[in-house]
């Protein structure tokens, strides 16, 4: 069982739901009016971005990015590859990138940096959880899940070797199953 191998529950089901709820509000105040464009950042905020986009009471449009650094291991290469890039012109569009995680900031200060170039009306950073005593790089963060201690979480669309992904909520996953 999945569940065995979790150390600890950091957000539960009904804390996530919450937390969505209160993001997309903020996203409707700020964009009250206007269509907005989500970006979902594969495969991480999948889970995120659907429960977000059904939160969200403004006219949206969705597309997704596949972007690595990781590998396979836990921890960042600092080599950053566009896996699967976006299937819509966002010039003139009001984007806001989803992200399930915020760690050392390299890979999204370089797609950040990428989607800029292609001209959007604005671009916002949403990212679930946030680990800012992993930062490296500076990356404006406009709308925040969580902000969390340096582990190593799973859950509600976080994985480990693709597993983990399918759990409700988000734990921390024992060190010993990673080799941490």
């Amino acid at each position: 069982m999945l569940e065995n191998n979790i150390q600890e529950i950091l957000f539960s089901e009904e804390q996530l739901k919450t937390r969505v709820n209160e993001i997309a509000r903020q996203i409707e105040a700020d964009y009250a009016g206007k269509e907005i464009m989500l970006i979902g950042i594969l495969r991480g905020s999948f889970v995120f971005m659907a429960d977000l986009c059904r939160a969200i009471r403004l006219p949206c449009t969705l597309d997704f990015m596949s972007v690595s650094s990781y590998g396979s291991g836990t921890t960042s290469s600092g080599q950053i590859q566009i896996i699967k890039d976006l299937s819509e012109d966002i010039s003139g569009r009001h984007v806001i990138v989803i992200e399930d995680i915020l760690d050392s900031g390299n890979t999204l200060s370089y797609l950040l940096n990428i989607l800029e170039h292609r001209h959007p009306a604005d671009l916002r950073l949403c990212a679930l959880l946030d680990k800012p005593d992993r930062r490296i790089r500076p990356v404006e963060l406009n709308y925040c899940g969580y902000s969390i201690p340096d582990a190593f979480v799973v859950g509600y669309g976080l994985d480990y070797a693709e597993k983990y992904r399918n759990l409700p909520y988000i734990g921390i996953l024992k060190p010993e199953v990673y080799g941490g």
